[in-house]
């Protein structure tokens, strides 16, 4: 598996490796997945390299960052091992359950999570793949033994049409992947076609009236997780009895990088860690974080993810981070793409501080630190950090938090 440490290529590692598959992989670094999967056994290597294809290799899957030319997946064609991209190796898996598919522009890790809670808490005995690593079971993938498969679903280049969907979820749908969709109504679109690939579909107006006990999770976007977790697992079962599916709820404690709390620093300030890469996610977060800390200080490093998204995006990204007190911004994280002209995060500073919010560009993700190190100082226990984007900026929480 080249990308072994992707999000989802690690849980379907280990999915195969439960199967009694043998299973190798590699990828670029080192990062917390990978740790998991070391710890599970796996022989991971860190360099790509055509040495590290054994000759007996039945199958390669490769995830979407990896080029055609890398040296493992030419070494696979030149000794005739077959190839899957990690979405098409999904799909192939998904042909052998019923498969709940839970899409959607926000929440959808969450609430798969969630979902899957409720079916193991209820006996079900799901297996699940989502995209993060959720805290009751240190993974991102859950074992199961019977039938069901909660797996998140991808919208970016319609990857969500690779599976076989019995059952999809659909939290919400708010254009996004700006560089694959020029408009939201392609966006929109690609949502309909998921719809009419799945035998069962279920929408906001069908689990908005669920009620939901308290949770352990902030923000009432999390509660709207809560209700289209629980609103699936009422469909499936429909015997399911609420007092179990709501202590799944109320017990729950969340997943990796949604709003995690990374301890204080050495002045005690608290500090958080957030996924959040699109402005409507970036607002209710920080929404939630002055609903629960009125009286602190808050300040967002961020992370903007791709140029082309922070270009489409960034009057709203501006409106959503001037929310915070305080606005630190890491270099772009480009990912997949190349830079465009006058798309910086020195121009979304500019628009963000025109708001009314103070807001910094650096150059550097140990600047950035540097930077929060001292607000830190400056504003001792009155302060609130949060490292916020999809890139590596949870990384800087880790330095900074005792």
């Amino acid at each position: 598996m080249v990308g072994i440490g992707g999000i989802g290529m690690s849980a379907l590692a280990q999915l195969f490796k439960h199967e009694g598959k043998r299973v190798s992989g590699s990828d670029r670094e080192e990062s917390p997945v990978t740790d998991m999967l070391k710890k599970q056994g796996f022989k991971l290597y860190f360099e790509h390299d055509a040495e590290n294809v054994p000759n007996d290799t039945g199958l390669l899957i490769y995830s979407d960052a990896v080029p055609e030319d890398n040296p493992e997946r030419a070494a696979a064609r030149e000794k005739g091992i077959p190839e899957l991209s990690y979405f098409q190796a999904l799909g192939e898996v998904s042909k052998k359950y019923r498969t709940i598919a839970v899409a959607g522009t926000h929440g959808k890790t969450t609430t798969a999570a969630m979902l899957a809670s409720i079916l193991k808490a209820a006996g079900k005995e799901p297996t699940a793949i989502v995209g993060s690593l959720v805290n009751e079971w240190g993974s991102n993938y859950l074992a199961g033994t019977s039938d069901i498969l909660v797996v998140e679903a991808c919208e970016y280049k319609k990857h969500f049409l690779e599976l076989h969907t019995e059952v999809l979820v659909i939290t919400n749908i708010e254009w996004d992947h700006t560089d694959y969709y020029k408009t939201p109504k392609e966006f929109k679109a690609a949502f309909a076609e998921v719809r009419r690939q799945a035998k069962k579909v279920i929408e906001k107006d069908e689990y908005v009236k669920e009620l939901v006990p308290d949770l352990l999770l902030i923000g009432e976007f999390n509660k709207e997780n809560a209700r289209a977790a629980k609103a699936t697992a009422r469909a499936l079962f429909p015997e399911l009895e609420n007092v179990v599916i709501d202590e799944a709820l109320k017990n729950f404690k969340g997943v990796w990088r949604r709003f995690e709390y990374k301890g204080k620093t050495k002045e005690g300030a608290l500090v958080y860690d957030d996924y959040a890469h699109h402005p409507t996610a970036i607002r209710k977060t920080l929404e939630a974080t002055r609903t629960k800390f009125p009286s602190k200080k808050i300040t967002v490093a961020f992370h903007p993810h791709l140029y082309s998204r922070t270009r489409d995006l960034m009057n709203d990204f501006a409106k959503s981070l001037a929310l915070a007190d305080e606005v630190i911004l890491a270099p772009i994280y480009p990912a997949r793409e190349e830079p465009i002209l006058g798309v910086t995060s020195e121009a979304l500073a500019e628009k963000i501080s025109a708001l009314g919010t103070p807001a910094r560009a650096f150059s550097s993700l140990d600047e950035v630190r540097d930077a929060l190190l001292a607000i830190s100082y400056k504003l001792q226990a009155t302060s609130l950090l949060i490292t916020m984007g999809a890139g590596d900026i949870y990384k800087v929480a880790e330095q900074i938090a005792d």
